[in-house]
């Protein structure tokens, strides 16, 4: 039997920076994951670029995750542009630059996995459980209690799950969840271009499909183009210069001559919100307890959002010598949780419903709704409040 403080389900980003937000306040973390050590280490591209809010990136710094990214792969998300339809017209967001020089930052997926990764290894009190498979689960009141198949037992006093929007472990505590599947794809890949994108970023709700641009350095861009899983398919199928050209014509070449510099990745466009983001003994991070629609970016910020929320309820329970698990503690994180994200899925729910109905009374209400918000001073600062969060 291997007795820990906590045990983390999942390798991600989120599981290991909430174990590193833990590390060094006196409890021994477990990391639990399928995946073996060396994808850890080196995780391969998948074509997913997370847009960071200034909050996140100084919280990532603090954890030290942020100076193992080199500076090169970071890009600066100076403003933002909402486009509908085949119009040129767009709402402009844009920083405020007595604030920020920008609306965030723009880092691949698995150069911060790989980040952390680097982080967590330099932590003596965090253990990694690679290459493992979890049989069974279950928690009482005095411990959580995993069984792997291998034969061996894991006691922890709290259980976390950061195992995706699609968990398993969530699955097995017997919480539900509100899961809605839009019926389409999305494909993500970055192209090199010939017009410059100022490092503005993109999102051009187009009639049947609808385009994101998010700007690299240099003349690159990661894009994701959502459409019906048939239609990706025949996206994923295509030669490299069939490729290139098809998106071209699809982004109306308003980026120029594009061209594929990257594996192409397809992924379901799915949302998920738990019932419940606690159990006894058990709590839910990142995705497994919020799984955003992409339109905001907000997925990552959001975990990072829960990470700090948890971490602060279990340190100050391990500083006054109580129950790092209690009933108590977990429901302040599961309402400040929810209070920081319920308002903004709802509203990302109804947008992506909006933005991609093409009937002619929503193409209606789309460009009518864009051309108030554009003029909407106080609207647009508070759009740009959410996507920079600089305070």
């Amino acid at each position: 039997m291997m007795n820990f403080d906590i045990a983390i389900v999942g390798a991600g980003p989120t599981g290991l920076c909430f174990a590193q937000a833990l590390s060094g306040c006196g409890l021994h973390i477990a990391i639990l994951e399928r995946q073996p050590e060396s994808t850890l280490a080196e995780p391969p591209f998948d074509g997913r670029e997370i847009a960071l809010t200034h909050h996140s990136a100084k919280m990532l710094q603090t954890l030290g995750v942020w100076q193992h990214i080199d500076e090169q792969a970071i890009s600066l998300l100076r403003d933002a542009k909402v486009l509908n339809g085949p119009s040129l017209y767009a709402m402009q967001i844009t920083h405020d630059p007595s604030k920020t020089a920008s609306l965030g930052y723009l880092v691949a997926n698995h150069l911060i996995r790989k980040a952390a990764y680097e982080t967590v290894k330099a932590s003596p009190d965090i253990t990694l459980l690679t290459g493992i498979k979890i049989r069974t689960i279950s928690t009482d009141n005095d411990a959580a209690y995993i069984s792997l198949a291998d034969g061996s037992k894991i006691q922890a006093q709290l259980l976390v799950a950061a195992d995706s929007r699609f968990s398993e472990t969530r699955r097995a505590m017997g919480i539900p969840v509100d899961m809605h599947d839009f019926g389409k794809t999305m494909m993500v890949c970055v192209m090199q271009h010939t017009i410059p994108h100022h490092h503005v970023a993109w999102e051009w709700f187009d009639y049947g499909q609808t385009l994101a641009l998010l700007p690299m350095n240099g003349m690159r861009s990661s894009v994701v183009i959502t459409l019906p899983a048939a239609d990706i398919q025949y996206l994923m199928s295509l030669s490299e210069a069939d490729f290139n050209q098809e998106i071209a014509v699809r982004f109306k070449h308003r980026l120029g001559t594009m061209q594929l510099v990257s594996t192409r990745h397809a992924y379901p466009l799915v949302t998920a919100y738990a019932s419940q983001l606690v159990a006894k003994r058990f709590a839910l991070i990142g995705d497994a307890a919020v799984g955003m629609h992409p339109v905001t970016a907000h997925g990552f910020n959001f975990g990072l959002h829960g990470i700090s929320a948890l971490a602060h309820e279990v340190k100050t329970a391990k500083s006054l010598g109580t129950n790092i698990a209690a009933s108590g503690l977990l429901e302040r994180y599961q309402r400040k949780h929810r209070f920081k994200t319920r308002p903004l899925f709802m509203a990302t729910h109804a947008i992506a419903k909006l933005y991609g109905n093409d009937t002619i009374p929503a193409r209606l209400i789309r460009t009518v709704s864009l051309q108030i918000g554009n003029r909407l001073s106080p609207f647009k600062r508070a759009v740009a409040n959410i996507l920079t969060e600089a305070s």
